[in-house]
């Protein structure tokens, strides 16, 4: 997502500086404008706005909250755009706070296609309205309409919201499609009366295909990263008081999926895990 999201940047004009543990992967946003830092240290002493885009909290610690790159957060604002929890979020806030920065959320609802198109749904957390009116015009180069969830913590918790939707839909529609496979039902009219109910989600027809064809390369979102999620909304759930026990088979599946070594490709992989386990031979 960075890269798609770094041009995105680049289109809507802004000056773009980039970091990344693999600098071969940021080869398109230098090859369209962008200039390279060695450091994360230098992209906060070049930069104004920081923007992070981060696979979880671990690499955001790693990244923003090392000795080095600690010193260099005070006058900067830091925009954290990856999934993590709603407390993990208001954990790095408080760092970035106490090490004299500004902090905002802006995770995004959408993938690669919608990045490179800018049509992402941005959903930012601010403790002040002055800060998202601040960074409004930047958040438009990701989507045309960002909204302000509420505080630090609201659009991180509404971006995981979202995710175990995602998650438990796929999950429901794949076994669904794999039930009426089995008894040779069509798929076509299975899919044809699913589009006319009030049972249908578009993201069933956009998994559909890779489904039928058991294609998962060139992921928009991979199995691993779902996972990950899965956890992060289990850990959210517990910590609202609510029970998490409703996420147990879908994180179930994807751990099997994961196991049979498709945790790098496209989460509709997880219609591979739903064959019944044989029992072990005597």
């Amino acid at each position: 997502m960075g890269v798609p999201m770094g041009q995105a940047l680049l289109r809507a004009g802004h000056e773009l500086r980039v970091y990344n543990r693999t600098r071969e992967r940021a080869k398109p946003l230098l090859d369209a404008g962008a200039r390279w830092c060695d450091s994360p240290a230098q992209v906060l002493e070049d930069s104004g706005v920081v923007i992070l885009m981060l696979s979880d909290r671990a690499a955001i610690d790693a990244i923003l909250l090392s000795d080095e790159t600690r010193a260099q957060i005070a006058g900067r604002t830091i925009i954290q755009m990856g999934t993590i929890a709603p407390n993990e979020s208001r954990a790095v806030r408080d760092a970035v706070l106490c090490a004299g920065g500004a902090y905002l959320e802006a995770p995004v609802l959408g993938s690669i296609p919608e990045a490179k198109c800018s049509k992402l749904l941005v959903m930012v957390g601010a403790d002040t309205d002055g800060q998202f009116d601040q960074w409004h015009e930047l958040f438009t180069a990701f989507g045309p309409n960002p909204v302000r969830v509420g505080e630090v913590g609201q659009a991180a918790a509404l971006k995981l919201a979202f995710n175990q939707l995602i998650a438990s839909l796929t999950t429901a529609f794949s076994l669904s499609l794999a039930l009426v496979r089995r008894e040779g039902v069509s798929v076509d009219l299975f899919m044809e009366m699913l589009r006319e109910s009030a049972l249908y989600a578009p993201t069933f027809d956009k998994k559909l295909e890779r489904m039928l064809e058991a294609d998962f390369s060139n992921p928009n979102f991979p199995v691993r990263h779902m996972l990950k999620d899965v956890n992060l909304v289990a850990m959210a759930v517990r910590e609202a008081g609510l029970d998490a026990a409703l996420l147990e088979p879908v994180r179930a599946n994807l751990e099997r999926v994961m196991a049979e070594g498709h945790g790098d490709d496209d989460y509709s992989a997880l219609c591979l895990g739903l064959e019944q386990a044989k029992p072990a031979p005597a």
